[in-house]
């Protein structure tokens, strides 16, 4: 099973929060279900910002762990590194989610591809 790290921040990117998911679909999906569950409603992390694919759980979480230790400023260099424009890269996996029904490793492929 695939395991996910992702970035996901606010609309004003005050916070930047890294996490680690089986379901990267279901995870956001809670995110936007539970705003305010970590922090008041006007750091809503609900922005997809970056994410990496992985195929085993101990390559996710040594990963996770490195990139939780990064200072705020080599988060935003490794979003900027792929996404310099900060898009929500939720719209891109909702969208090949719902209207191909295709397995999430091609939505991710997908997703990376448009952001070249």
């Amino acid at each position: 099973m695939k395991k996910f790290v992702y970035i996901v921040t606010d609309r004003n990117r005050t916070s930047l929060h890294v996490g680690m998911s089986a379901d990267l679909i279901k995870t956001l999906d809670f995110y936007k279900q539970m705003p305010s569950l970590f922090f008041d409603s006007g750091q809503q992390l609900t922005r997809l910002v970056y994410f990496e694919e992985f195929k085993t759980e101990s390559q996710a979480l040594n990963r996770f762990k490195l990139v939780s230790r990064f200072t705020r400023m080599q988060k935003e260099r490794l979003v900027r590194a792929c996404n310099p424009d900060w898009v929500d890269l939720t719209i891109g996996l909702d969208f090949e989610h719902i209207t191909m029904n295709r397995p999430i490793s091609n939505q991710v492929k997908l997703t990376l591809n448009m952001m070249s």
